[in-house]
């Protein structure tokens, strides 16, 4: 089982360690059984946050046996980190362990050396300031998370659990990964390359564009232009893309990219199809095209998603 230690540190943020807690001690793998076991560790025993005391159940020692080790942010990300805490992660990035922040936590990792000549994101108010302390650290502002491989960055709130979220992904799979994000009531989060993630609020029921999006899930092998999509809803072209950006964040054709994109993933997890077939029934206009933007979106082309992600043939 994948051991996650979350490291606590005076004055975290409860929300950014609740989420991590919450999320990856949820998860369950295919056949059922827990993804996780998830360990809360810090420098003492008992470490204070500004609303409350918690008592964690290990030491330092935890990070020592850590596959994932994940730190909150704080509340003053400017405070002193103690030696012997920089020097427990930079023992476990010696041995191998991925490290993930949210948050100021990143703050953390910097303090270490161990984004030195990386990319990283925080919370965009502490942006400016991590670029300032840190000028070998390419900070990115605008993104919810950074994954430099075996480092990845977030930033504050929501960006924590599209992580999260990402790293379930990372090691379990699409639909493992949907799973988590339908206990967590969040939507799954598509990166787009992995230099940027962006997350795209697909529309409530309450939304005037649901049975659209609906009807674009159950037609994603059509030729769906923004005239067929308007004319299915019954508007205007201009005015369809105007009200279909303010309640999605993006546009009709890269979110219908995008969903052809999870769709091909689930095929590509779940099936033994060929890769042009799945091209074809994702909707994409041939082979070539669906290779090119599967990769320029995933990071991995087809072959490669399904050998890491794919169901074993019998």
């Amino acid at each position: 089982m994948h051991q996650i230690a979350v490291l606590a540190l005076h004055n975290f943020i409860p929300y950014d360690l609740g989420i991590a807690c919450e999320v990856f001690g949820r998860a369950r793998t295919s056949r059922g059984e827990e993804a996780y076991c998830v360990q809360v560790c810090g420098l003492t025993r008992t470490i204070r946050s500004r609303p409350f005391d918690i008592r964690v159940s290990s030491g330092l020692e935890a990070l020592s046996g850590a596959d994932t080790i994940l730190v909150p942010g704080v509340e003053d990300p400017m405070v002193h980190v103690p030696a012997s805490v920089l020097a427990a992660l930079q023992d476990s990035w010696r041995r191998g362990a991925r490290l993930a922040s949210i948050c100021s936590g990143a703050f953390v990792l910097a303090a270490s050396g161990l984004l030195d000549g990386k990319r990283a994101t925080t919370h965009w108010i502490g942006a400016a300031k991590l670029a300032e302390l840190y000028p070998t650290i390419t900070v990115e502002p605008d993104v919810l998370f950074v994954d430099e491989g075996r480092i990845i960055t977030s930033a504050g709130a929501s960006a924590g659990l599209d992580m999260c979220l990402h790293l379930i992904r990372c090691d379990y799979g699409q639909a493992v990964a949907a799973q988590a994000a339908r206990l967590a009531v969040a939507p799954l989060s598509r990166d787009g390359g992995q230099a940027q993630f962006i997350r795209h609020e697909p529309p409530t029921s309450r939304s005037s564009l649901a049975s659209l999006i609906e009807w674009i899930t159950i037609n994603l092998d059509k030729s769906l232009t923004v005239e067929t999509l308007a004319k299915q809803a019954c508007m205007s072209p201009r005015t369809f893309a105007r009200r279909f950006r303010e309640q999605t964040g993006t546009t009709p054709l890269q979110y219908i990219l995008m969903m052809r994109i999870q769709r091909a993933q689930e095929l590509l997890e779940n099936s033994h199809m060929l890769i042009d077939q799945i091209a074809t029934l994702a909707g994409f206009e041939s082979p070539v095209t669906f290779r090119a933007r599967f990769r320029s979106t995933v990071g991995l082309t087809p072959t490669e998603y399904r050998r890491r992600f794919g169901t074993p043939q019998e």
